[in-house]
């Protein structure tokens, strides 16, 4: 398997979303390839070339390339990208069930895997059923792809820290089931018990902040050997980083528009979705307004015109500017971790712009 590499003096982390895609087609080629009589495979394996074709950030492949680089100056050797493969993966397991969960449509403007899969059974009386059940599937298989990619060929010279980063590795997929848990348990709490932002918070932490920002950090320094002062030095800056980056998502699930979010509007009143901006919202709401707003959570029925109103609710409240607020004051303890961070300069330069464009998306 063939591993793309970067300027020692130079790290560009636009580079990267495209390296890791052509990774992650060779080595679904591969695995096509080992499995020539299982021709059911060829399904699966296309649902998740039409995913990886969806585009997204790859932000947690970037974190993994630029944790490398701020620990060295030599270019990413293979073991680097496969772990940085084996990160985007991964998320397409966890968008592929987080999706089933949520009952959700679409994903990236497109169709998410069990709308894709049931798609493919036109006419069958139980093709739903089919869809999601088959897309429980391709979930588990991505997730054992995304170990195995971590065992392929041309070691490279990190497989010495390899064997340290699997604690890392093991806690991001623990974290991530933890705050998979508290987004479902959360959903259906009583009213009462939304009024509390702990919770929401909590599941940003371990969905997001620590998921999507803090462990792909840490496991591209570890790669490079990094020391528990220099992993901490990472921590300071990402987990505020990955708050922030959540609350900006929730927003725009609220707020943003539907085709640059690729997904509606509506889908997170829909769901339920604690977040802190309902939270905040229901603290601060009159009872006329927590009426709207919880009748309107959860409500799988809920119509555009209600969605409507619900905004402005939130807007009334003051939620939405208290959340940018908070989103600014994440951003700035992110960035001042990074003013005595012992990193090399190109990676901490990188990290400041990477955090500024994630919390000033519109998508």
């Amino acid at each position: 398997m063939s591993a793309p590499t970067t300027s020692p003096s130079s790290l560009d982390p636009e580079r990267v979303p495209a390296a890791i895609d052509d990774l992650l087609r060779e080595f679904l080629d591969e695995q096509l390839h080992r499995a020539a009589d299982l021709p059911e495979l060829v399904l699966f394996v296309d649902v998740l070339r039409e995913m990886i074709a969806a585009g997204g950030k790859r932000i947690r492949p970037v974190l993994c390339v630029v944790g490398w680089q701020a620990v060295s100056e030599r270019p990413p050797p293979p073991a680097v990208w496969r772990v940085a493969a084996s990160l985007e993966l991964f998320h397409l397991f966890a968008l592929i069930h987080d999706d089933i969960m949520d009952a959700s449509e679409t994903r990236r403007g497109r169709p998410t895997a069990h709308r894709l899969l049931t798609a493919r059974h036109p006419g069958r009386a139980d093709a739903d059923t089919l869809g999601v059940n088959t897309a429980i599937l391709l979930g588990d298989l991505a997730l054992g792809w995304s170990y195995e990619l971590l065992h392929t060929t041309h070691a490279g010279s990190t497989d010495g820290h390899l064997s340290k980063a699997w604690p890392l590795l093991n806690a991001l997929r623990t974290e991530t089931l933890v705050g998979q848990y508290l987004d479902l348990v959360s959903a259906g709490q009583a009213p009462a018990v939304r009024r509390d932002a702990t919770t929401a918070r909590r599941v940003i932490r371990y969905k997001t902040a620590k998921y999507t920002c803090e462990r792909p950090l840490q496991l591209g320094a570890r790669l490079a050997g990094a020391d528990t002062k220099l992993l901490a030095a990472l921590s300071a800056y990402a987990l505020p980083l990955g708050e922030a980056f959540q609350l900006r998502d929730d927003l725009l699930g609220v707020y943003g528009a539907p085709e640059r979010a690729g997904k509606s509007v509506l889908d997170d009143f829909r769901e339920g979705k604690y977040t802190v901006l309902a939270a905040t919202a229901l603290q601060r709401a009159t009872p006329a307004q927590a009426r709207v707003l919880l009748a309107g959570l959860g409500n799988r029925a809920l119509t555009a015109a209600e969605a409507s109103h619900m905004r402005q609710v939130l807007t009334d409240t003051g939620a939405p500017a208290t959340v940018e607020s908070l989103i600014s004051e994440r951003c700035g303890q992110a960035l001042a971790a990074l003013d005595h961070a012992p990193l090399r300069p190109v990676a901490a330069t990188v990290l400041r712009t990477m955090a500024t464009a994630a919390v000033t998306r519109s998508s």
